[in-house]
């Protein structure tokens, strides 16, 4: 096999863990209450930058670039409205939209060159075309995928790793979402997950960025690697750094009474291990197949793995509609991620 056909083998490996890790990474968290997510994202955070730590020992300590570290930071700041989105308009929804901006940001940044990056080109765009569009549709199936759940917010145990949580008014708010108008919730959870996908689809664009100009011998990034895991050390301590600004911020707001959930560490840990090791196979795919290829598949497929996760694990999704639905979306996604593979072909 050649190098060309072993990177591109390598890349479509990575991506499929990256889905898989990624649609699997909330499970751990289920059934412990995260509260308003703040202490939980820096919890997250600490155990993304220390397996970012392992990889740059592993890689040898490669230069540190600080403007990689940029990416960390909007990752971060998308990042915080993770809960509230889920408590807001649950899991489901919210893949839906922060997934479908997502997809299209980190895409149509690379095939069209914004942000001051070189455009990326396929062997067929008509292809890619439609692949990345497939990567889009396929998750509007999720949103009619309907768990069934007893209506309880303040309990994660009970809320659905697909769809919408049901608001029951009777119970004191365990956050200041849940002292939302179920108006208000969803106007607010909608803007978050909005938000959240734009910044979330340019996380790897200060990385590509200095690659892209690392072959300019005008460029301050001359002669940067073009390995994009010499970065993940830089682009995580940017993650962690923000969100331990983030919860002091938040512990300044809360004099000095943040909310924290002790029983919510060593399960928020491993989330952070999987997102991390999940990111890690996306930087992967990236050198070897390009964001442009990358974005729709790894972006399509967790919310699948999520899917799976709710029938067989927590049963709590059940009957013949859902199933077709689940069926449905994964042909979608399947036929998207063929069509993104072969426009590298």
């Amino acid at each position: 096999m050649s190098n060309n056909g072993a990177d591109l083998t390598f890349g479509y490996i990575s991506c499929f863990v990256a889905i898989l890790l990624f649609g699997s990474n909330f499970v751990p968290l289920k059934k412990f209450d995260t509260g308003d997510g703040m202490f939980l994202q820096w919890v997250l955070c600490a155990a993304i930058w220390l397996v970012a730590l392992v990889v740059n020992l592993i890689l040898h300590c490669p230069k540190f670039w600080p403007f990689a570290m940029l990416g960390g930071c909007i990752w971060a700041t998308g990042n915080i409205a993770v809960v509230p989105i889920i408590k807001t308009i649950g899991l489901g929804l919210g893949i839906l939209i922060w997934g479908s901006f997502n997809a299209l940001t980190g895409w149509a940044s690379s095939r069209f060159g914004w942000f001051g990056l070189d455009a990326e080109e396929v062997s067929n765009p008509l292809l890619n075309y439609i692949g990345a569009g497939l990567s889009v549709v396929s998750a509007f199936i999720f949103l009619f995928i309907k768990s069934e759940i007893p209506n309880n917010t303040c309990s994660v145990d009970t809320t659905p790793l697909i769809t919408e949580p049901v608001i029951n008014k009777t119970q004191d708010p365990c956050s200041w979402v849940d002292k939302l108008s179920t108006v208000h919730h969803r106007i607010v959870g909608c803007s978050l997950a909005v938000i959240s996908g734009v910044l979330y689809g340019s996380t790897f664009v200060p990385i590509i960025y200095i690659k892209d100009h690392s072959k300019r011998n005008d460029s301050i990034y001359a002669g940067a690697s073009q390995y994009d895991l010499d970065y993940v050390f830089a682009h995580f301590s940017g993650i962690f750094l923000t969100s331990t600004v983030y919860f002091l911020a938040y512990c300044i707001a809360m004099k000095n009474s943040p909310k924290l959930y002790p029983e919510a560490v060593l399960p928020g840990f491993l989330s952070g291990v999987l997102w991390a090791i999940a990111t890690c196979c996306w930087f992967i795919a990236n050198h070897s197949l390009s964001a442009v290829i990358s974005f729709p598949i790894i972006t399509a497929g967790p919310g699948f793995i999520a899917a799976m996760w709710g029938v067989f694990m927590f049963k709590e999704i059940k009957g013949l509609q859902n199933y077709l639905l689940m069926i449905l979306a994964f042909c979608i996604i399947l036929t998207g991620a063929l069509c993104t593979a072969f426009s590298k072909i």
